[in-house]
């Protein structure tokens, strides 16, 4: 069967999808993906995987696709980050016969994509990028598709979704924000992106980002002319989204629970959705968001949640005829979460400051962060304040801490590279190549010389004859 594309496989294959649930690392798991479907998903991703990873590891393989093979579980995209055209194809041929396309992360803005040198941290290398996508275009039996993220400027936007689509991209998802929006400096997607990426290019567009409820997918559909929308943050905070509806949290909560004791995933991917889905009752049951942290098993996190209805059903009872209080005065429901934004005044005549900035600026103060807290209460001696953190001096020639006894002022690192090349020691470091070396010098002149024994002539004493008479007798 030839290899359908464009709009022929968004309709066919994916069956027009819509509604669309994102790739979300340790997030869109199996039994995550078939609760949104139960609730009006009708196409789902996998989480982000590392082609190179896949590649090489069986277990990783195993662990993230082969065995998460469900026939309830289709249309499914696979997605993809990858910096190589060879490693992204092999990968993806390893991975085209459970799923319905392959897909491309273009668009993960975090730092581990910097370090790692994929996801949007390639949208500036369009010949790599051309090469990667026109490759796998050749040599796949399914479509591969994109997920972008957009340009300050729609022309360039523009340029890029075309470029994309002339190396064979069959489908291109769009999130309306720049890489550098991220955090608590996320701010709104920017939909005439979309919009225009949508007029400029023959094949279908998903449109990502400022989706919370129904009314923001169907105003997208009519303000973009997208053929789909994406939901990521709103889908994981209210999974019957693509619904309308807004449950109480514990009928979802508890029907994902069951679906997991049948399809089994980590135990850290249950217990962040439970914090994504119970996030705005958690803010009301303090103790409970600690126990939900701690307890090891999944019987332990249902404990937890049923505590949480058990709570929440109280306090309804409480509010019959009596008037709401609080910030979310009906947190029992799934709603949409508002990330908040830099506070105000942390803005600079430049622009935004940076995420590293506004995190240097909470350290300076009592606020800090959960994490932070959870960290402190560990080990209440520890500071997030820079200007009270050691100093260390720095390795002469990689920069990180050197060694305070370290005969050459260097890391252990590069410690050890010039110790061993040079032959000579570091106490400081523990090494000992000059020491090793003299005394395995001095142990070898103190060797007797090993004379090779002379083979003796046939026929005389202790010779051939000699020792095959012996034998013989």
């Amino acid at each position: 069967m030839p290899k359908l594309q464009g709009f022929e496989f968004w309709s066919r294959t994916l069956r027009g999808a819509r509604h669309v649930v994102a790739p979300m690392v340790d997030q869109s798991e199996l039994a995550w993906r078939l609760l949104s479907r139960r609730h009006g998903a009708q196409l789902c991703y996998t989480p982000m995987l590392h082609a190179q990873v896949f590649v090489r590891d069986a277990n990783y393989r195993k662990e993230n696709l082969y065995c998460e093979v469900c026939p309830e579980d289709r249309p499914l995209i696979v997605q993809f980050c990858a910096n190589d055209p060879e490693v992204f194809v092999q990968a993806a041929l390893l991975a085209q016969d459970y799923c319905d396309a392959i897909d491309l992360n273009l668009g993960c803005p975090q730092m581990i994509a910097k370090r790692g040198h994929y996801g949007a941290f390639l949208q500036d290398e369009w010949d790599l990028l051309q090469r990667m996508i026109l490759l796998a275009h050749e040599k796949l039996s399914v479509p591969v598709t994109c997920k972008i993220r957009v340009f300050p400027e729609i022309d360039k936007t523009v340029r890029y979704a075309q470029m994309l689509e002339k190396a064979g991209c069959q489908l291109l998802t769009v999130h309306g924000r720049t890489k550098e929006q991220k955090g608590p400096l996320s701010g709104a997607a920017s939909w005439e992106h979309i919009k225009a990426v949508r007029k400029a290019v023959a094949i279908p567009v998903f449109a990502n980002g400022n989706i919370q409820c129904l009314q923001d997918v169907e105003r997208c559909l009519r303000d973009t002319g997208v053929q789909g929308v994406m939901s990521a943050e709103g889908n994981l905070h209210n999974p019957a989204l693509f619904e309308g509806r807004s449950p109480a949290v514990w009928e979802l909560a508890e029907e994902y629970l069951d679906i997991v004791r049948e399809h089994p995933c980590p135990l850290s991917y249950v217990r962040a959705h439970l914090f994504k889905l119970w996030h705005h009752t958690l803010q009301v049951h303090q103790q409970l968001r600690e126990e939900l942290a701690k307890v090891k098993t999944l019987e332990g996190i249902a404990a937890v949640s049923q505590e949480l209805k058990l709570r929440c059903q109280e306090e309804i009872s409480r509010q019959e005829g009596a008037k709401p209080t609080g910030d979310v005065p009906f947190h029992w429901i799934c709603q949409p979460y508002v990330r908040p934004g830099p506070r105000e005044g942390s803005k600079e005549k430049s622009g935004a400051r940076s995420k590293r900035a506004l995190e240097e600026e909470e350290c300076g103060t009592e606020i800090l962060s959960k994490n932070k807290q959870k960290k402190q209460l560990r080990n209440p001696h520890k500071t997030f304040n820079p200007s009270l953190k050691p100093k260390y001096a720095k390795c002469d020639q990689c920069g990180n801490p050197k060694g305070n006894r370290c005969v050459f002022s260097l890391c252990r690192g590069c410690c050890k590279k010039r110790a061993s090349k040079e032959t000579a020691d570091c106490p400081g470091h523990g090494l000992l190549f000059k020491t090793k070396l003299e005394k395995s010098l001095a142990w070898k002149e103190a060797q007797p010389e090993l004379q090779e024994p002379q083979p003796a002539a046939p026929g005389t004493p202790g010779g051939f004859s000699e020792v095959m008479g012996s034998a013989l007798a």
